[in-house]
């Protein structure tokens, strides 16, 4: 009796029923305090790796617009320009004509471009090869010009045994039914040359890159190597192709040729002035053996 009076039996009888306020017994629910359900709703958030809907939040939910869902199918992840997929650009595309665009094709293969301009008349063709020598010829680079070329080539190849001192005298002192057939083989030879060396021409321009025509570069190649040469010849006939003003004449004539043929080719074949006149050296070495030196 003692005891209870004491009161260690009330605190025998309150300790069980403070253990069951720390510890419920088996079956009761279990008191949550704050910082408990704070973590319970953070773990609500994001799913469980496993269960097939949690991605990182810059990818979206691949899942919530799929197809056949509520909502239209408009968030493509893998989608450009979205984090982790970039898209290609260019700095300055509108202005730099080698930037690859939207639309733009390999051009191999494809048509031609069309003529810079209408055909020329042929005397402003053989005024232009002379005095406007960039313009015409890339005017004229897809145009074939036969007539011009063929005609006054060979009316340059009947005077140009008149330009030779020994020829001139054969000539001359032959009757006119042995000349005449002289002075034309001698055209046809001039005709034939010229345009030999000019498909020569051609032929190393393209095998170094050029993409011309065969036929305007031979006829204009035979219309600069006759046109260039005529103030020479023209002088020859009358003071003599061994006179040294005629002979200084051919050279600087010869170089004339040298630099209209480089323009032309160069014009024709879209090729750089050093590949050009590489093109054009063959041509230019036999104009100066055959015509310039007199060794015809």
């Amino acid at each position: 009796m003692a005891g209870f009076r004491n009161g260690r039996g009330r605190d025998n009888r309150e300790a069980p029923q403070g253990r069951r306020q720390g510890h419920p017994p088996y079956g009761q629910p279990q008191q949550q305090y704050p910082y408990a359900q704070q973590q319970q709703q953070h773990q609500q958030q994001w799913p469980h790796p496993n269960s097939g809907t949690g991605e990182p939040e810059y990818f979206g939910d691949p899942n919530a617009n799929a197809p056949g869902a509520n909502a239209p199918y408009t968030n493509d992840p893998y989608a450009a320009n979205n984090p982790g997929h970039t898209q290609a650009f260019s700095v300055n595309g509108a202005q730099d004509p080698y930037a690859y665009t939207q639309g733009s094709t390999y051009q191999a293969g494809a048509a031609p471009a069309p003529p810079i301009g209408p055909r020329l008349h042929w005397k402003e063709l053989l005024s232009g090869v002379i005095l406007r020598p960039a313009q015409t010829y890339l005017q004229m680079r897809d145009y074939a010009m036969w007539a011009p070329a063929l005609i006054v080539t060979f009316l340059y190849g009947l005077l140009a045994i008149f330009g030779f001192d020994g020829a001139r005298k054969d000539v001359i002192n032959a009757t006119f039914s042995s000349a005449v057939p002289y002075v034309l083989t001698t055209g046809v030879a001039i005709t034939v040359s010229f345009f030999v060396l000019g498909v020569v021409t051609h032929t190393l321009a393209r095998q170094l890159g050029g993409d011309g025509a065969w036929q305007p570069t031979v006829g204009l190649s035979m219309l600069i190597a006759s046109l260039t040469d005529a103030p020479r010849l023209v002088v020859g006939m009358f003071l003599g192709g061994d006179e040294t003003f005629v002979q200084l004449l051919g050279w600087a004539t010869w170089l004339a040729a040298a630099g209209l043929l480089t323009t032309m080719v160069s014009k024709s074949h879209d090729l750089p002035w050093p590949k050009a006149l590489a093109a054009s050296v063959i041509q230019l070495i036999a104009l100066l053996s055959i015509i310039k030196l007199g060794t015809f």
